[in-house]
This record gives structure tokens, C-alpha cells and sequence, in this order.
């Protein structure tokens, strides 16, 4: 679970991804606000989104904000593997390894992923490490 920043220090923007803690599985991706980040199988690490409309609605992608070019990435994150695709809208996705990432709107806190392994709008959701592998496993 990422840490809150310290006193007087600035939150870091939503778009960096970090590593952290989730029970059950481990060190995963997490935005800059610490909440879970998965991937959707039907996006079959093709490096864009099949998720739109209700989809997106329920699964918010990790989308640039304030005029960002690239993502950032935090600590335990490549930023090798960091990369972003145009969404339909033309807003920017982050990816990673090629998966676009995305939160659920079900992870009300930090340090849990309510969404892994969950079959929702059009197919599985999951989790993914720094090293770029998808966990498969309920938590």
C-alpha cells in the first residue's frame, strides 16, 4: 500500500504508477493515489483498450491528466515498460507492458483489489506486477 506524502510535500500526480502491497498477491501496479491498477483479458496485451462506455465506467481507466506527456514512474515501477494509447475519446492511456491499466471503481481504499480475477463487462480482470506478469489467482 503506497504511503500518504509527508507534510508540505505535493501527492503525487494520478497518472504515476507505483508499486504496492495487496494482500494475497503480493507487490502489484497502483496509481498515484495508491488504489489497485488491473488489466482486462480482451485487451490481450495488444497495447489499446477494448473498454469503453459502461465498461469504462465501472473500470476507470489510468488516463494523462494536466497536459502530461508520458507517465511517471515511481518506486519498484520500469519505466521501460510505461507507454501510453489513444482512447477513442482522445484521451491518453498509461500501459505497462502494453496493458492498458485501469482501476475499479469497487476498491474503495489502498491495499485492496476487490476486482482481481472478477468477469465483469466483457471479461476477466487482473492484476499485474512491476515485471510485467499478470496474477491470476483470487486473492
Amino acid at each position: 500500500m503506497a504511503g500518504s506524502p509527508p507534510a508540505g510535500a505535493q501527492a503525487p500526480p494520478i497518472y504515476q504508477v507505483s508499486t504496492g502491497s495487496v494482500h494475497g498477491l503480493g507487490k502489484v501496479l497502483v496509481d498515484g493515489q495508491g488504489m489497485t491498477l488491473y488489466v482486462f483479458a480482451p485487451d490481450k496485451h495488444s497495447g489499446s483498450s477494448k473498454c469503453y462506455g459502461t465498461c469504462a465506467q465501472g473500470w476507470p481507466p489510468l488516463i494523462l491528466t494536466g497536459g502530461a506527456s508520458h507517465a511517471l514512474a515511481g518506486p519498484g515501477v520500469k519505466a521501460s515498460l510505461l507507454g501510453t494509447t489513444k482512447r477513442k475519446d482522445g484521451t491518453v492511456e498509461v500501459t505497462y507492458k502494453k496493458w492498458p491499466l485501469y482501476t475499479w471503481v469497487g476498491d474503495t481504499q489502498p491495499g485492496v483489489a476487490t476486482g482481481q480475477d472478477l468477469n465483469n463487462l466483457g471479461g476477466k480482470w487482473y492484476v499485474i506486477t512491476a515485471k510485467g506478469k499478470i496474477i491470476t489467482k483470487r486473492p
